[in-house]
């Protein structure tokens, strides 16, 4: 098996949500791909890169770098986000990072009746997050994976959350063993 760790804890080692990626992955069995957004240069796409992109996809060129991401993330046989809470919702690099990933013909496809049809290989995506504060309701960058997870035709999605991490008076200790509960379940 095959899991792709998408790191956007942008903290680098010093992230409390990485440590929670880490030990989850260390449960994971198989080969782990790790791509850290924090590393990576990736830049929005603007009009002339997606002119480019879709230029290359009518061409049929699968094969170039520009779609390097949307490869491995479509050949993954599991996908771990890990990002923290930020804004309502995660890092601005995370969502670039799915512009990258969402291609039509490798993630996704359109049938004859003009619905949208996933064809990510993984089988489950598991999100892990933590918060400063506490969440009240919907954790919006969660349900935005779920939306994706849905769109590329992942079945299932996990959640795990230490939140009120920032809060005075807060044992995050107790906090981050949660999580972890958490992830012992999921493992």
């Amino acid at each position: 098996m095959t899991t792709l760790f998408v790191n956007a804890c942008m903290r680098g080692e010093d992230s409390r949500t990485l440590s929670l990626c880490r030990e989850y992955l260390s449960t994971v069995d198989g080969e782990v791909t790790e791509i850290n957004l924090a590393e990576r240069d990736l830049k929005p796409f603007n009009a002339q890169m997606v002119a480019d992109r879709s230029a290359k996809q009518k061409a049929g060129a699968w094969d170039d770098p520009l779609f390097d991401l949307a490869r491995q993330f479509a050949a993954a046989d599991h996908i771990v986000v890990g990002t923290p809470y930020w804004d309502l919702s995660f890092p601005a690099t995370l969502k670039i990072y799915l512009e990258h990933v969402s291609v039509c013909d490798i993630a996704f496809r359109y049938t004859e009746d003009a619905r949208c049809e996933g064809i990510v290989k993984a089988r489950s995506l598991t999100y892990i997050t933590t918060c400063g504060g506490f969440v009240e309701g919907m954790n919006f960058g969660y349900e935005y994976f779920c939306g994706i997870a849905k769109m590329f035709g992942i079945p299932e999605t996990r959640f795990v959350a230490a939140e009120g991490l920032d809060v005075v008076g807060i044992d995050t200790e107790e906090q981050l063993a949660r999580a972890r509960a958490q992830i012992a379940k999921l493992g």
